[in-house]
């Protein structure tokens, strides 16, 4: 449970590796440490079991290369901005400690994205706050800010303030995804249909980061939304 460069915090488990996996792979192929965290177990998923959701989490965080992945217990589908619920996201990032935090769509189709990328966004101004007093097994935890906090992009379009280029790892990114067996298109599932299980969703996520790739010159592409305006030391890195 190591100090991170990046820190992934979202409402379930999939969440990463649907819409940001490409940049955690891109992070840590840069020697870039990264964590995951995620709110929920996804217990109210349609398919599966929160207990077999943690186990196809755990594969998916061993394709990524991320340093370590849990979960909070927050309640799946229940979970809100209260005292309890941000102070244990306010633990997470203090432990951690991480430069950027990627979190959840600021709205989406599941309303538990929204909440999360809501409740992500203010623990991390939360977290800097000395008065905030939270504490850990070595005693009272030091205030921490990350500098950048990024929305990643869902199931709606939103207007992206940025695009990383995965082109190199998507077919690794997709492997992650698919790690959540339980969750996609399985021909003999008994299991009901959800809006992911269709066979033609993972076309839908290609089609996404096509999408996101042609605005930057590249064939793939992940798009993020930033909380605060960015800063940057060299514009002529920019696409």
């Amino acid at each position: 449970m190591s100090i991170v460069d990046i820190l992934c915090i979202t409402a379930h488990p999939d969440d990463v590796e649907l819409c940001m996996g490409g940049t955690v792979l891109r992070h840590v192929a840069q020697g870039r440490s990264v964590g995951i965290v995620d709110l929920t177990i996804g217990e109210l998923g349609t398919r599966g079991t929160g207990l077999l959701r943690q186990q196809e989490a755990e594969a998916a965080r061993k394709i990524l290369g991320a340093s370590f992945r849990y979960q909070l217990d927050l309640a799946d589908g229940f979970f809100r901005s209260d005292r309890e619920s941000l102070l244990k996201v306010v633990h997470a990032i203090r432990k951690h400690r991480p430069n950027t935090v990627l979190t959840n769509a600021q709205k989406d189709r599941h309303p538990d994205h929204g909440r999360g990328g809501a409740l992500v966004a203010e623990a991390c101004f939360l977290s800097g706050l000395r008065r905030v007093e939270t504490t850990d097994e070595s005693g009272q935890q030091e205030a921490w800010r990350p500098v950048t906090v990024l929305h990643g992009i869902q199931d709606w379009w939103m207007e992206p303030t940025l695009v990383v280029d995965v082109s190199e790892h998507w077919a690794k990114r997709m492997e992650a995804v698919l790690a959540f067996k339980s969750q996609f298109f399985d021909p003999l599932s008994i299991e009901p249909e959800s809006s992911i299980s269709g066979k033609n969703f993972t076309a839908f996520i290609e089609g996404r980061a096509l999408q996101f790739g042609r605005l930057i010159g590249a064939k793939y592409g992940e798009g993020f939304v930033a909380s605060r305006p960015i800063g940057i030391g060299d514009v002529t890195d920019l696409r």
